[in-house]
């Protein structure tokens, strides 16, 4: 029994496209963190890639990853999925979060097989168009994305949605958060 318990955890590693402290994407992270305690058989991880530098194959040193990097691309190797919370930067993701990804698409490929999900907060569209084009990197990185449900979240569009620390406050995102994270996890344990 105890076998099938521990085949059966999830674990989702967290990558936030923004490096603010206080940024409504990250508030979306630490929602779905605290949200993976009440899912039974669920784990999520915050990774943090303010460390990493920009991506520069001649840092790379007779096949050896700089210490940052392999530390990263450890954690998302060992992950079975990965939340990705991406804030839109011109129709597209992040620097830091396209930085990310090219670092674990070196040889050997980090990223490959798993479950992923995007969410998203902003104005507008709520960072809408990022998923695009994440998800049109992940057919590269063979990475398997949940179609639905999608969250792109109007951070300004009434009711507040985050508190002044960045925090997720509003009841109905909680919700569709969660929505995203069981899609996530069913999928998960789909390609285990």
């Amino acid at each position: 029994m105890a076998a099938a318990a521990a085949q059966s955890l999830v674990n989702v590693a967290a990558l936030g496209g923004s490096l603010r402290k206080a940024s409504s994407n990250r508030g979306l992270l630490r929602a779905a963190i605290e949200l993976s305690k009440s899912i039974d058989g669920l784990t999520v991880e915050y990774v943090d890639i303010s460390s990493l530098p920009f991506v520069n194959t001649d840092l790379i040193v007779n096949g050896t990853y700089p210490r940052e990097v392999e530390a990263f691309r450890q954690k998302i190797l060992a992950a079975d999925s990965v939340l990705f919370a991406s804030p839109e930067y011109n129709y597209s993701v992040s620097g830091p979060l396209k930085n990310a990804i090219d670092w674990g698409s070196l040889a050997p490929n980090v990223w490959g097989d798993k479950a992923a999900a995007v969410v998203s907060a902003g104005g507008g569209f709520g960072g809408g168009r990022s998923h695009y084009h994440l998800r049109q990197s992940g057919v590269y990185l063979d990475l398997h994305f949940i179609n639905k449900p999608e969250l792109c979240l109007n951070r300004f569009q009434p009711p507040e949605k985050f508190d002044g620390d960045g925090n997720l406050i509003d009841a109905s995102a909680i919700a569709q958060l969660k929505e995203v994270l069981l899609a996530l996890q069913k999928l998960a344990l789909r390609l285990k």
